[in-house]
């Protein structure tokens, strides 16, 4: 490509949350691989967690680099230093970080005009980036960190509204017009879609809604073979352009990457791995809830019983917000001192793909984050699927139901703050993860699992379903940038 004539400029703004960074992050990377000049713009704490990657692939030859403006921390009334999502604890600070949002049109619109880019990729929670790019007469994709499948499932809601014809909140209804069957209840949806009331994020939700809908198009961290009825479904019913490029995370090609994706972890990768070399083949289950889900002790407690009874070997990612004393209450006397080997507890942050990529993983058990689902599938695992909150329901029916990867555990309502959630039971727990992992009907899964993690990494190669889908995405920005000249 002549660098000099005709390579885009393409600017990306991450909402500042882990599930959103990390693949807009490796998206970018993606893009520069493919010529284009990629600029990040986030906050200088945002930057600290993937600048040595961004280093690492500006020496291997990539024009990529990353642009930082402060958080506005005080103007929203939020701690110093509280400048991702996964810093906030309760339903005040996520509002008063969302507003926080808005505050970055200034600062943004200043770069924009420095640099002249030729297009934008902004975070969802970024409804006004679509007005700056109109201004500018750039086009403006929307990256919202899920799947095709809860798009559409979400537009049919809004524009069906099934959910407010049922009784109570446990009556199932059937999401209208969808290629599958999907029946979900009123307990399993957030907020704002279960009633007409105003909600504190009404207004926020339509500004996204509204941004979506002249916004030049989706752009989505997923594969084609994954969910082919949603990919047509979205362009044809909901009628708007998308471009699926994922899965995101096979960027991360060697062992450093793969450690280094997100932030650091508590536990070191050689560590880890140490571990799982010690293990035969699909002999391991990895249990991790994502970056944002704290457990309470009640239910960390039923885990681990769950665990010492099923007799599988595992890893576990515990994230708990209580102090040292604490913890104690929830672990079984002599937990850890029992494992014998058998299973490894990582507290904090665990370098998942690595993990997930290592041969002797045999299952996931996972919260259903749009993220975590890809990993899983990409590695080539099946999964036992706990949702908790945002589009995680809408994921579940997609791994249990249409690709048939997915044992569900029973988590039955959605909820986002750790107090008001029913803990699944120990029974419940053993019986999933003991399905999943042994038997007929788990190899099965397996079988399907591994032929989905092929068709996942094949979509990225050259000539692949989402590389041809980028190179489709890129000609036409480039198309358009000739025509504007």
């Amino acid at each position: 490509m002549d660098k000099i004539t005709d390579q885009i400029h393409v600017y990306f703004l991450p909402m500042m949350a882990p599930g959103h960074m990390i693949p807009l992050v490796d998206m970018a990377r993606q893009f520069a691989r493919h010529g284009v000049k990629a600029t990040i713009i986030t906050t200088p704490l945002n930057a600290s967690k993937f600048s040595k990657t961004i280093q690492r692939d500006r020496e291997l030859g990539s024009d990529i680099s990353i642009r930082t403006t402060e958080f506005p921390c005080k103007e929203v009334g939020l701690p110093e230093g509280c400048e991702n999502l996964a810093s906030t604890t309760s339903s005040e600070m996520t509002l008063k970080f969302v507003k926080a949002l808005y505050l970055f049109q200034q600062p943004l619109q200043q770069f924009l005009e420095e640099d002249h880019p030729d297009c934008i990729i902004a975070g969802s929670f970024f409804p006004w980036t679509v007005d700056v790019a109109a201004k500018l007469g750039i086009p403006r994709l929307s990256f919202s960190g899920s799947g095709l499948l809860p798009l559409c499932a979400h537009y049919s809601l809004m524009e069906h509204k099934p959910q407010l014809k049922v009784e109570s909140e446990t009556e199932e209804f059937i999401i209208p017009g969808l290629p599958d069957t999907i029946k979900m209840s009123r307990q399993q949806i957030s907020d704002h879609l279960k009633d007409e009331k105003e909600t504190p994020m009404t207004e926020i939700v339509n500004d996204i809604l509204r941004a979506e809908k002249i916004s030049y198009g989706a752009i989505v961290n997923s594969f084609y073979e994954l969910e082919s009825n949603y990919v047509k479904h979205y362009r044809e019913v909901v009628g708007r352009k998308a471009w699926h490029v994922g899965p995101v995370s096979l960027c991360n090609k060697d062992n450093e990457d793969k450690a280094q994706r997100g932030q650091e972890s508590s536990f070191s990768e050689q560590q880890c791995l140490d571990w799982l070399n010690t293990k035969e083949p699909k002999s391991v289950i990895y249990i991790c809830f994502g970056s944002m889900s704290i457990f309470s002790s009640a239910q960390l407690l039923e885990i681990a019983i769950a665990l010492e009874a099923s007799d599988q070997q595992f890893i576990w990612v515990v994230k708990q917000s209580t102090t040292n004393e604490e913890q104690d209450k929830w672990m079984p006397e002599g937990f850890e001192e029992n494992l014998n080997g058998r299973g490894l507890i990582i507290k904090g942050w665990a370098p998942q793909v690595l993990i997930l990529d290592h041969e002797a993983i045999g299952g996931f058990v996972t919260h259903c984050g749009w993220n975590s689902l890809l990993e899983g599938v990409a590695a080539g695992v099946p999964m036992v699927t706990w949702p908790l909150s945002a589009e995680q329901f809408f994921n579940e029916k997609l791994l249990v139901e249409i690709l048939k990867i997915g044992v569900p555990v029973g988590a039955q309502a959605w909820s986002q703050r750790t107090d008001s959630r029913v803990p699944i039971n120990r029974e419940n727990i053993q019986r999933a993860v003991t399905k999943l992992m042994v038997g007929q009907e788990a190899d099965e899964m397996r079988r399907r699992a591994a032929a989905l993690g092929k068709s996942a990494k094949m979509a990225v190669e050259k000539g692949g379903s989402s590389d041809n889908s980028l190179v489709s995405l890129l000609e036409e920005l480039r198309w358009g940038m000739s025509s504007s000249n």
